[in-house]
């Protein structure tokens, strides 16, 4: 949601997103960013956004308004701040000894964008940056990678497609959450859709949008289908059982299913009911 609409912002609280992300970067002009920093700071102070994950996007930290975002910014409570531009783990100390400084939080996020040519070469020390700091999730910006390797932007995102693998793999190699980057023909779900189903199947947990009518599909998307839900049930159940008690592989709906699978079971489960409580709070 960019920080200088503040039509937007309040729209922001009525939405069937698991995160907000406040912007002062990208979809800021410069004249504008000093008054968006303050509407944004206003906004996150009235902590009116219910359980959404309120996560506001800086400035690089380079820039002449970076350091000024972070110092307005973490006084008024977010869940996390989004950095732009990361392409290092050195970077990434930094900004986590900036906030340390500023006596952030403890619970206070720090997301990055991988969005730069020199971060997926590093993604393996940047991934590892979040063992010593508070580094927790990962949002790609397409639009900048497409941008920086000068690429031809295909239906298939063919160009990504290394770049989108490796920063999943990266984020699961050490617990980190995962967010695909945006789709940015607003009104075509066709398209929409195919590239939600390409992340999930990617692995992704979620989806980066820039408009509210993305949001049912998306979310429709990206959440566990009725069928799955089921049969994670049926695997838990069936673990539970005293007759499989000690057993490393059972059959559960004819399906030969290991431990490993009753472990995904719970994860899968742990999702779909919190996504049934969003908005029951």
């Amino acid at each position: 949601m960019p920080g200088s609409n503040t039509r937007a912002l309040e729209k922001a609280k009525t939405l069937a997103a698991d995160m907000l992300i406040l912007d002062l970067e990208d979809a800021v002009a410069p004249q504008a960013k000093s008054d968006a920093r303050t509407q944004v700071v206003d906004a996150v102070k009235q902590q009116a956004f219910g359980y959404r994950e309120v996560v506001v996007r800086v400035n690089d930290m380079q820039s002449d308004w970076g350091l000024d975002d972070l110092k307005a910014i973490v006084p008024a409570g977010p869940d996390g701040v989004l950095l732009p531009k990361i392409v290092s783990a050195e970077q990434i100390a930094q900004a986590n000894q900036a906030l340390d400084d500023l006596n952030a939080s403890k619970e206070l996020g720090l997301w990055i964008m991988i969005e730069m040519p020199l971060a997926i070469l590093n993604l393996k020390e940047i991934a590892e940056a979040s063992q010593s700091t508070r580094l927790c999730g990962f949002v790609l910006g397409t639009n900048d990678l497409a941008k920086e390797i000068d690429c031809v932007v295909t239906d298939d995102r063919l160009a990504f497609l290394s770049a989108l693998s490796q920063s999943v793999m990266a984020a699961r190699a050490y617990g980190l959450t995962v967010i695909d980057g945006v789709y940015n023909q607003i009104d075509n779900d066709t398209g929409l859709e195919a590239e939600c189903i390409q992340g999930k199947t990617l692995g992704f947990d979620g989806k980066s949008l820039i408009h509210p009518r993305q949001l049912v599909l998306s979310n429709q998307i990206f959440a566990p289908d009725a069928e799955a839900v089921s049969q994670a049930y049926d695997v838990i159940n069936a673990f539970e059982d005293p007759t499989n008690q000690g057993a490393g592989v059972i059959n559960v709906n004819g399906k030969m299913t290991e431990r490993l699978h009753l472990e995904q079971a719970r994860a899968l489960v742990s999702k779909a009911e919190m996504i049934k409580n969003l908005g029951s709070e």
